[in-house]
């Protein structure tokens, strides 16, 4: 009683018939993307506790609250002053070369920050006992132990 079956391995599947992948939605939507501005959420309350400063940090750091009316795409109500607003969280936006500038200025200061702690750590260094060494790996083929040579 032998079957005739196809072997797995040469079963395909259809090429119209696509997999759905469950992707859960995200809780803040985000808005199209604009090639000449960077996004993000500023928190505006915490707790249901207004967060004024963190607020006004982000305005002097020259993020601008964006308008509903500008992101249809988002799908949500204005808050009282029109902008976009979800729990807590304010849209705001900032003209991509000033945060590109940003990023560029905290990661020299994390650069700096980095050199003055390896320098100062390596100051205490002794020849006799380096706090670092060069670490060199290097691999060879047969002659050695195990390679089934007597």
């Amino acid at each position: 009683m032998a079957n005739k079956r196809t072997p797995r391995d040469l079963e395909t599947r259809e090429k119209t018939e696509t997999r759905y992948v469950y992707k859960p939605p995200s809780s803040l939507p985000d808005p199209t993307p604009d090639p000449d501005y960077v996004f993000h959420w500023v928190a505006t309350a915490i707790a249901g506790q207004p967060n004024d400063t963190n607020v006004s940090q982000k305005f002097r750091d020259h993020w601008v609250p964006c308008k509903a009316v500008d992101h249809p795409e988002l799908q949500i109500q204005a808050n009282k002053d029109g902008n976009v607003e979800i729990g807590g969280l304010l849209l705001c936006k900032k003209p991509r070369e000033m945060a590109e500038a940003r990023d560029t200025y905290y990661d020299q200061k994390a650069r700096n920050q980095m050199d003055s702690v390896d320098n100062s750590f390596l100051r205490n260094s002794d020849a006799r006992m380096p706090l670092f060494s060069d670490r060199k790996s290097t691999t060879t083929k047969g002659g050695g132990f195990g390679n089934g040579i007597k």
